[in-house]
């Protein structure tokens, strides 16, 4: 019996280290998706009351972890029985965060007539009211959502594409934690980058010369953020877009491929192009539809 206790644990610790190499792997091969979950995220918090900084992160990571607790077993469920279905869905998933990209550079100029101010900043609306700002925030809550539920998708097809030929154990050992660890990892980031000024201030009212520092950078970093979050959007989505439809694939290697040394971000750019022209042709079509469609007459 002691033998056979032996034999377990010895089968426990080989898979337990099996499910860790494929997390390993994993997590190397959407580093860059998990970057822009970051920019995007961290974009999403601005914008807010100091106070609220921090409920709003956690408001995000907990609809974060409800869509990994949705998206790993139906990503299981589709590889296993249609894996012919992965792409159609991640092109899906792909062209609406290019839509979310062009929609939101073009918002005020496609929402001016709405009854509704179309004002995506607390801090720079003091004048609202306490409802206003729920509503502000929550739109962002539900946007910044929405827009994780496309990257952890992505994360989780990527992750699965690199584990398939392991057996179902392991493959949902990894998956589950590499969807936790990028949780985590990204909103605990979030986290930090949105108290930066705290932190700077903390430090200079103690006299550290890097709290001044940190005052006059932080900022700058939101700000950057925000355009990066942005062109996440574009890039991630176009990326998507060209891997799933092989021709567009293999034009814009070829372009990016003449470029050189520079071939990496010239393929970047270009799926970032290709984001933004899906984009608004997908937002031109819903501008379309809006007006052709036929408004109720009042009774």
């Amino acid at each position: 019996m002691a033998s056979s206790l032996l034999v377990l644990l010895d089968d426990i610790t080989s898979m337990l280290d099996d499910v860790a190499l494929l997390t390993k792997v994993a997590a190397k091969k959407t580093s860059g998706v998990m970057g822009d979950d970051l920019a995007l995220n961290a974009e999403q918090a601005s914008g807010v009351r100091v106070d609220r900084e921090l409920p709003v992160v956690w408001a995000v990571a907990k609809g974060s972890l409800v869509n990994k607790v949705i998206l790993v077993p139906v990503a299981l469920l589709i590889s296993a029985f249609a894996p012919g279905a992965v792409m159609p869905l991640m092109l899906i998933g792909g062209l609406f965060l290019c839509y979310e990209g062009v929609e939101k550079l073009l918002h005020k100029a496609l929402h001016k007539h709405d009854p509704a101010p179309a004002v995506h900043s607390v801090v720079a609306q003091p004048e609202l009211t306490d409802e206003q700002r729920l509503e502000i925030e929550q739109g962002k809550i539900k946007g910044a959502i929405r827009t994780d539920f496309v990257l952890s998708a992505e994360i989780i097809v990527i992750s699965l594409g690199t584990m398939s030929a392991a057996p179902i154990a392991q493959q949902i050992g990894a998956l589950t934690l590499v969807s936790l660890a990028a949780t985590v990892f990204v909103y605990g980031l979030v986290a930090g980058i949105v108290k930066l000024d705290d932190l700077g201030l903390a430090l200079h009212q103690r006299g550290r010369a890097i709290g001044g520092v940190i005052l006059k950078t932080a900022p700058w970093l939101m700000k950057s953020l925000s355009v990066l979050g942005t062109a996440a959007m574009f890039t991630v989505g176009g990326g998507i877009i060209a891997h799933g439809v092989h021709a567009i694939d293999v034009v814009l290697q070829g372009w990016a491929s003449a470029t050189g040394p520079v071939a990496a971000v010239s393929k970047m750019l270009l799926d970032a192009l290709l984001g933004v022209v899906a984009g608004a042709v997908l937002v031109g079509i819903s501008v379309l539809v809006k007006k052709l469609r036929p408004t109720a007459k009042p009774a």
